[in-house]
């Protein structure tokens, strides 16, 4: 598949798109020591920690623009950080990244926690404060504009159901359970479509939106907003629509809006506005999920893992089986 509306980032060579799997990898398979352990604190700084010393090994000048929060927050892969081994003299490239995306998921041995991360030249991501986003996604093949966040949800599903030629009720929904969905998940039950309920890694739930294998249609809701920049990243390369509200819940957290600069607390981000130009996303599976199988150990020391990675200029969609020893990445 080939996107020829997004020109090729001189930034982002071939070679880079290969070596962000090593730091998705790196930070899956540390993590994955941690799967069913309880622990969901040491689960994300294992990874954290794995995915900081994978970016010191790229020659890049990189930037953390979603990262693990603010630096009085965050030890290490905090926003504004700079990673890379050729901070001053190298490539340009602001990152968003998740090193474990689903630390309750990891803790409890659920599915789809993954690591993740997005790359782009400099300026092309949102610089999203850590709050809350609502969101709403489509895969590809809609008509531009089939989604509306500042429609209800029943407008949007008969949007999306018109468009596929099917009735509503034939529409399934992905929502992250948690009690501040209870209205939606009323609302949308009472237009008779299907609801598909997932505990955690809301990025994971929107991807879904463009694989029909999963047969998810719409992702609504309310989740991260790191995690919407890093799906739109994913919609960039592979298709689809996305729209996203920043939620604020106390004064506290619109004045850390303004600090990133952000002034217009009510503005409906589309994708080109989450995240654009050329862009690449990949990801690396902990725990087995509906997109990658998770990180699995053999006797020996011997491990493998599942990654994909995609490219918005070219289209390009890889998946990878990695095959690992103990101690050669992450696995320490």
């Amino acid at each position: 598949m080939t996107n020829s509306s997004t020109p090729a980032s001189k930034v982002l060579d071939r070679v880079l798109v290969l070596e962000m799997v090593r730091v998705t990898e790196a930070a899956a398979i540390a993590a994955s020591h941690l799967i069913g352990r309880g622990d969901e604190k040491a689960a994300d700084h294992a990874a954290v920690e794995a995915m900081r010393k994978a970016f010191d090994e790229l020659e890049i000048d990189g930037t953390v623009v979603i990262g693990e929060g603010e630096r009085d927050e965050a030890p290490m892969l905090f926003i504004g950080e700079k990673v890379g081994g050729a901070i001053g003299s190298g490539p340009k490239i602001d990152i968003a990244l998740d090193p474990l995306e689903g630390t309750t998921i990891t803790a409890k041995a659920g599915p789809n926690a993954l690591a993740v991360l997005a790359a782009a030249e400099e300026g092309c991501l949102l610089n999203a404060p850590d709050v809350y986003m609502e969101k709403l996604a489509v895969g590809p093949g809609y008509p531009e504009g089939v989604i509306d966040l500042s429609k209800s949800p029943t407008e949007n599903v008969q949007a999306v159901a018109k468009a596929k030629g099917v009735e509503p009720s034939e529409i399934i929904v992905c929502v992250l359970d948690r009690p501040r969905h209870a209205d939606l998940i009323e609302e949308l039950r009472g237009i008779g479509c299907g609801i598909q309920l997932i505990p955690d890694g809301d990025v994971a739930g929107v991807i879904a939106v463009t694989d029909e294998n999963t047969t998810i249609d719409i992702y609504m809701g309310s989740g991260g907003a790191p995690e919407g920049v890093l799906a739109a990243a994913a919609l960039r390369c592979v298709g689809g629509q996305i729209q996203g509200r920043l939620l604020f819940r106390n004064d506290d957290e619109r004045a850390r809006a303004r600090k990133w600069g952000i002034e217009d607390l009510d503005k409906i981000y589309t994708l080109g506005e989450l995240a654009k130009g050329d862009c690449i996303f990949a990801a690396t599976g902990v725990t087995n999920g509906s997109l990658l199988d998770g990180v699995k150990h053999f006797k020996g020391g011997k491990m493998t893992t599942q990654s994909v990675v995609m490219r918005a200029s070219s289209g390009t969609v890889r998946w990878i089986r990695g095959e690992h020893l103990r101690g050669e990445t992450g696995g320490d």
